[in-house]
């Protein structure tokens, strides 16, 4: 059982409910007029589906304690439980930077763990930040082909705006960054040293923008070997 927490006496985060389902086509909004704010990609999610995790106990909703919604994030399984993803991690725009995503992705992630212990716990993001909270959870950063292989899980992504980007480079590439938490690996942390994300964070936005620039800037018509080339350089 996943206890709900309450956070600096202002919020509480849980799972979601039934009592939660009112919020569905207000979190979904937010999501998309995120992304629309970022400039950057998101798979849209209705407010069905949202509804569906919420009634499956595999959603995360922040609140205030008067009852105002805060945050919310869902999970999703691939291959069988093989993967599980922490998706659609989204904060109301009056409580950004109030450190809330950082407990709501911890609360995922316990969920993750507690619902499918052996899984490999997976996310694709293009915000930095969310990829500071994944690595302090033990997330390590990992190739595209490492995700699932499973085409309904690419399918999530054909509503993004850089989805050309992942099919023209074969799933090889995209402007998202893949992240993976395997709990085999964990149990060697004691023994072998974890990549420091934050010591790093400095090399890694200068590799994003070098990526966004060559994705960005190639034609989708040309899939020459010159854009292989581009890529392997950098």
């Amino acid at each position: 059982m996943i206890t709900p927490e309450i956070v600096n006496d202002l919020y509480i985060v849980q799972v979601a409910n039934e009592n939660h389902l009112r919020l569905a086509e207000t979190i979904c909004h937010e999501m998309e007029e995120s992304a629309k704010a970022r400039g950057t990609g998101i798979a849209k999610r209705s407010p069905i589906y949202v509804m569906e995790k919420m009634l499956e106990g595999k959603a995360i909703v922040a609140m205030t304690l008067t009852g105002e919604w805060v945050g919310f994030c869902y999970i999703e399984t691939w291959e069988h439980g093989k993967f599980v993803a922490n998706s659609g991690l989204i904060v109301h725009p009056d409580y950004r930077k109030s450190g809330i995503a950082t407990r709501i992705k911890a609360k995922a992630f316990e969920l993750s763990r507690a619902m499918f212990p052996t899984a490999k716990i997976i996310g694709i993001t293009t915000s930095l930040a969310v990829m500071k909270i994944n690595s302090d959870l033990g997330y390590q950063p990992v190739t595209l082909s490492e995700l699932p292989a499973d085409e309904a899980f690419w399918k999530g992504c054909q509503t993004c705006a850089n989805f050309d980007i992942l099919t023209r480079t074969n799933r090889k590439h995209c402007l998202c960054t893949g992240m993976q938490y395997d709990p085999e690996d964990h149990k060697k942390e004691e023994k072998d040293e974890n990549w420091n994300f934050l010591k790093e964070s400095k090399l890694y936005e200068r590799w994003m923008r070098i990526k966004n620039r060559i994705l960005m800037r190639i034609n989708p018509t040309d899939r020459s070997r010159r854009n292989n080339r581009e890529l392997e350089t950098v």
